[in-house]
C-alpha cells in the first residue's frame, strides 16, 4: 500500500508540475501579448502626438495668413458683414463702383 501511495504522490506532483508550467506559459503569453500592445499603442501615439504638432504648425500659419488676409480685405471693413438679415448682393454694396 505504501508502494501505491509514493505512485500516487509522484503523479499527483508530476501533473502539478505539467500544470504550473502550463500555467506559467499562459501568463507569459498573456505578457507578451500586452506588452506588444503596449509598443503598438506608443507607436501610435508617437505618430498622432507628431501630426497633432503639424497641424497646430499648419494652424498657426493659416492665422496668420487670415489676420494679413484681415488687413487688406475690403469685405470685413463693410459693418453688414456682421448682420445676419439677408441683403440682396452683399459685394455691390461693399465694393468701389
Amino acid at each position: 500500500q505504501s508502494h501505491e501511495e509514493d505512485d500516487r504522490k509522484v503523479r499527483r506532483r508530476e501533473k502539478n508540475r505539467v500544470a504550473a508550467q502550463r500555467s506559467r506559459k499562459k501568463q507569459t503569453q498573456k505578457a507578451d501579448k500586452l506588452h506588444e500592445e503596449y509598443e503598438s499603442l506608443e507607436q501610435e501615439n508617437t505618430s498622432l502626438k507628431r501630426e497633432i504638432g503639424k497641424l497646430t504648425d499648419e494652424m498657426k500659419h493659416l492665422s496668420e495668413v487670415l489676420k494679413d488676409h484681415e488687413k487688406i480685405c475690403p469685405l470685413l471693413h463693410c459693418t453688414m458683414n456682421f448682420v445676419t438679415i439677408p441683403r440682396p448682393d452683399p459685394l455691390a454694396s461693399c465694393l468701389p463702383r
